[in-house]
């Protein structure tokens, strides 16, 4: 029997509708996603790559090794992001799902509070080599402070800044911007002939509530109150949005058309295609390796920081990671954590990891080249000094879900012309927070 807090029941009903356009998470005979037999696993793998197609060709010779080693088969489904939570809360409140799904770390908290998944306790997470082998970082957002783990840490990410050494050459800028009115003066020069200076997610629910939540730090901001309380029309986060919706609307130096791109995908795309010179994304080497791209072609810094004296936070990335999480539904529950030890695996977590440009989550990983480079130092700095969690609260993905629409509204309202002022940005905020399930 699933126990489930009144508070979840609230969000997933809201979010039914979407699910429903998802494609029928729960009929298992048009994709496979009711959970496995005794002999398989069903998996939602969420899209980390450049297409779904090519998240499917790096995850299916690791799924063949697990089936060599196991005889269990993994019925694999890549979801993308723009789909993934709402087809989650929709498994989660029916109890219909696949066996095992990946999850971002910042809805560790909200989706433990369903109760539908396996907490990892000690005991579970021994047999996965103990917490001492998993980074700090990644293992702090897999729940709620004080209970077992929702899920185990697959992938740890964090967002840096993408740069096109040719286009800012051309330019003539021989450095990455470290103040956001560098990064805007660059992007100007860049904006010409087709091209533009940065590209975005516009129309990405989860990069807008990540991307808010850093800039609303810098700005000296919370999303929540010390009670819990939401507060996401405060003047700091509608600063902040402002200055994320101002890359179109005054700044000029997005593409309009970003304005639309949802699947987590599009943005670097227009990157690796030349068509924009800066991104802020986050691990993204092995998808640029596979686009054609190599470190002669790009560098990567980290996000500009604010000005220690203007009273902002000093972050610029929340704590990014994917986990891996067990239903409690699931049909081969035994099946479904030999999975989880497998894709936490040393040799997994190096071959995913170097394939995805990501950082493995367990410490045992580091001993090979590829996370040597200065690009993963780079996402190790990031990690260890300026990058911060997002609130491990219950309605956090409720936060990401409401802000996160709000931004595609403006995003869309800056794409066709229409004023961006601190009137407009707040009355959608206010919206949102009216929303909340504080």
């Amino acid at each position: 029997m699933l126990t489930r807090k009144p508070y979840v029941f609230a969000v997933a009903g809201a979010l039914m509708f979407a699910a429903a356009a998802c494609g029928g998470s729960n009929d298992s005979s048009s994709s496979g996603s009711a959970g496995g037999g005794s002999g398989s696993i069903t998996y939602w793998a969420s899209n980390q790559g450049t297409s779904l197609e090519s998240d499917k060709q790096i995850l299916q010779p690791e799924l063949d090794r697990f089936t060599k080693e196991t005889g269990i088969k993994v019925n694999l489904e890549v979801v993308p992001w723009s789909d993934l939570l709402n087809r989650i809360l929709a498994a989660a409140t029916s109890g219909k799902g696949p066996d095992v799904v990946n999850i971002g770390n910042t809805w560790s908290a909200s989706l433990q509070a369903t109760g539908a998944f396996v907490p990892l306790d000690d005991t579970q997470l021994n047999a996965l080599g103990g917490k001492a082998r998993f980074l700090g970082p990644s293992l702090a957002a897999t729940g709620a402070p004080g209970q077992p783990p929702v899920g185990a840490p697959l992938y740890s990410t964090a967002y840096a800044l993408y740069y096109n050494k040719h286009m800012f050459k051309d330019a003539g800028i021989a450095d990455p911007p470290k103040t956001w009115d560098e990064l805007v003066a660059d992007g100007k020069k860049l904006t010409k002939d087709g091209k533009w200076g940065l590209a975005v997610e516009g129309a990405s629910v989860s990069e807008n509530a990540h991307m808010i939540f850093t800039l609303g730090q810098q700005h000296g901001g919370d999303l929540f109150d010390s009670s819990g309380k939401s507060q996401f029309d405060s003047p700091a986060n509608v600063a902040a949005v402002k200055q994320y919706l101002n890359f179109i609307a005054s700044d000029k130096i997005t593409n309009p058309s970003d304005a639309a791109y949802s699947n987590g995908t599009e943005a670097l795309q227009d990157f690796i295609g030349g068509k924009a010179a800066m991104v802020m994304w986050q691990s993204a080497s092995g998808t640029l390796k596979t686009g054609g791209m190599t470190p002669d072609d790009y560098g990567v810094a980290p996000i500009p920081l604010p000005d220690p004296s203007s009273g902002g936070k000093q972050v610029d990335s929340m704590v990014g990671g994917i986990n891996i999480s067990v239903f409690d539904s699931a049909a081969n529950k035994d099946g479904a954590l030999k999975f989880v030890k497998f894709m936490t695996s040393k040799q997994t977590q190096q071959d995913l990891n170097k394939a995805y440009g990501s950082l493995p989550t367990v410490t045992d990983a580091y001993d090979d080249p590829a996370f040597q480079t200065p690009e993963i130092k780079t996402y190790q700095q990031i990690l260890g000094n300026t990058a911060a969690p997002l609130p491990q609260v219950a309605n956090e993905s409720q936060f990401e879900t409401l802000v996160g629409n709000a931004m595609n509204q403006l995003f869309a309202d800056a794409a066709s012309g229409k004023p961006i002022t601190d009137e407009t940005v707040k009355a959608k905020l206010t919206e949102a927070n009216q929303q909340m399930t504080n």
